[in-house]
């Protein structure tokens, strides 16, 4: 009988418990809205996520469905960078979850994604200058 997502997902935590159980459900569906994605803006066939798309597809998932909560959201998931992110997917590639190639590596992910600029960066108030004065 095959295993569960869920069931797959308490196994990796219990062997490692670093990451919360939700980061790895969030990474599934940041790959699955990535080939969503993909879809609907290209003709082609199936064709491999490799780490920037999914770290892109991750992104704007995150942003969409968080706003700016979500710098806060996924530090409390333990993912505060993109080599967290490859952690993730290594680990449910070796659960037989995820694919991967070849060409395929964690290294893929090593400062692939600046989380603050991403995530923190996007909701900081602009500098204007102060009401009332003029520049004479």
């Amino acid at each position: 009988m095959q295993k569960s997502f869920n069931e797959i997902v308490d196994q990796i935590v219990q062997q490692n418990p670093r990451y919360d159980r939700e980061a790895y459900h969030f990474v599934k569906e940041a790959l699955e809205f990535t080939i969503k994605l993909r879809k609907r803006g290209a003709a082609e066939g199936n064709h491999h996520v490799n780490a920037a798309e999914l770290l892109e597809g991750f992104r704007q998932l995150a942003l969409k469905e968080f706003g700016p909560m979500a710098w806060t959201v996924l530090e409390y998931w333990h993912l505060e960078s993109s080599e967290d992110v490859g952690q993730l997917v290594f680990a449910l590639i070796g659960a037989g979850v995820f694919g991967k190639t070849e060409s395929d590596s964690l290294e893929d992910f090593r400062n692939a994604l600046d989380f603050r600029a991403a995530f923190v960066h996007p909701f900081q108030p602009t500098r204007t200058s102060s009401p009332g004065k003029s520049s004479s």
